[in-house]
């Protein structure tokens, strides 16, 4: 087998401590944050030359991580409008467990997110929601119902 495992999620974003904020109130850790600038960095990513932000973020339990990263050069590109709708071609969200969605909801919509649809129940297995925060990430949250 290649595959090992899926490392990180890579996002774009242009106010990085607007979207760490957010991350970090969802419950994920920043576990860095460096300047990442030079040729090499750039043929990686197929540009001629680049100076990025990064900031690793992790979820509690170490398996997940996103990488945020802030374009300073070249400038970053917009592609899909923020409020693109869920049947947009693309990675459209990224799906959180957590153990009481109302709590995060909460938490979240303080730091300016909100709610694409309505909280709902499947069946007696889950409660979900998909939020949309700074910049228009979207993300999905589950609670496991017992």
């Amino acid at each position: 087998m290649t595959l090992k495992r899926m490392d990180n999620i890579g996002i774009t974003v242009d106010d990085l401590d607007t979207v760490v904020a957010f991350f970090t109130e969802l419950g994920m850790e920043l576990e860095g944050r460096m300047p990442i600038e030079g040729e090499w960095a750039a043929r990686v990513v197929g540009l001629d030359y680049q100076r990025v932000e990064v900031a690793m973020m992790r979820t509690p339990d170490g398996h997940g991580r996103i990488e945020l990263a802030k374009y300073h050069e070249p400038e970053a590109i917009t592609g899909v409008p923020k409020d693109a709708p869920s049947n947009t071609l693309g990675i459209r969200r990224i799906m959180f467990a957590v153990d009481d969605i109302d709590d995060v909801v909460d938490r979240l919509l303080t730091h300016g997110a909100e709610l694409v649809g309505e909280l709902a129940r499947y069946e007696d297995s889950y409660r979900l929601c998909y939020v949309r925060g700074p910049e228009g990430i979207v993300i999905a949250l589950a609670e496991q119902l017992n």
